[in-house]
């Protein structure tokens, strides 16, 4: 199985690692991923803020080039960009006036006839193939994961996705179905704060405490997400948090393509998995899924 691929600036930059997981699961999966040429950056939230044009026009770009490139689906990885692309597409499916005024700048044309995929669609169908249970090698025994999805599952418009908007469960299907457990809980569509870390720590430290807290009420012993700004911000600024609003508990945060590939037998080196700011090795050592010398 090939698919189109846009991984977006976060998995080329901050989350490179999960890029590389998500190649290395997908291939795992007999899935061929193929980056698209000379993809750009989509606006993610950032563009909205300042010009409404361009938040459609950019990631419209994206969606042309892989529709000349003569793909039907294309995954993409990254919960920002996600949203930017499918919204982008629903835009100009309803405004025929914006779409000829992006497509006369555009050498490849935006068409409409694009599906766009999350990483959890591709992965459920594909755990979904007879025979793919079986081939798990290190069941997930031991972990309680807080699956969390972060603010970008809801949309200002109605989109055609594959979830529940305001109560998601795509990730609980597949930590379950590799072994593991996961909880209901409140703020799984919750906002971490996501670029405001920067500009505006205060606010965003508490957000991100207060899904610590919730996580850690529920006895999660890790958290799970598929956003890399999600990941970033509850594993770079975790010590931060949680020193500023009395946490004394710390989680590691995976991306769901971690917790696939020890599932399906892929060694942690391989995955990349030291590149966390906490350490999200020692879990695994201490609930047996991996010993000592595999993770050497």
């Amino acid at each position: 199985m090939e698919l189109a691929y846009y991984p977006g600036c976060s998995l080329h930059q901050s989350s490179q690692f999960y890029d590389h997981q998500t190649r290395m699961v997908f291939s795992t999966l007999g899935i061929e991923l193929k980056e698209i040429n000379d993809w750009s950056c989509c606006g993610a939230t950032s563009a909205g803020k300042f010009d409404d044009f361009l938040a459609v026009a950019l990631p419209a770009r994206n969606l042309g080039i892989a529709e000349t490139s003569g793909y039907t689906e294309m995954v993409v990885p990254c919960s920002g960009c996600y949203s930017s692309l499918l919204m982008s597409q629903v835009r100009t499916k309803d405004n025929p006036a914006l779409l000829s005024e992006i497509n006369r700048e555009l050498t490849c044309k935006v068409k409409g006839s694009l599906k766009l995929l999350t990483i959890l669609d591709v992965l459920l169908k594909a755990t979904a193939e007879a025979g793919v249970k079986e081939r798990v090698v290190h069941p997930l025994k031991g972990i309680k994961a807080a699956c969390y999805y972060g603010c970008m599952t809801r949309f200002a418009y109605d989109v055609p996705v594959s979830d529940d908007v305001e109560n998601p469960n795509g990730m609980e299907t597949l930590v379950e179905l590799f072994g593991g457990e996961t909880m209901d809980w409140s703020y799984k569509t919750a906002c971490c704060g996501a670029s405001a870390a920067i500009n505006d720590p205060d606010t965003s430290f508490s957000l991100m405490a207060k899904i610590m807290k919730d996580a850690l009420a529920r006895e999660a012993n890790c958290i799970v997400t598929t956003c890399p700004m999600c990941q970033l911000n509850l594993d770079a600024y975790q010590e931060r948090f949680c020193n500023a609003h009395g946490i004394y508990a710390r989680l590691p945060v995976y991306f769901i393509t971690e917790l696939a590939g020890i599932a399906l037998g892929l060694p942690m080196d391989d995955l990349n998995m030291k590149q966390h700011f906490i350490d999200v090795t020692g879990l695994m050592k201490k609930t047996g899924i991996m010993g000592e010398t595999t993770m050497a």
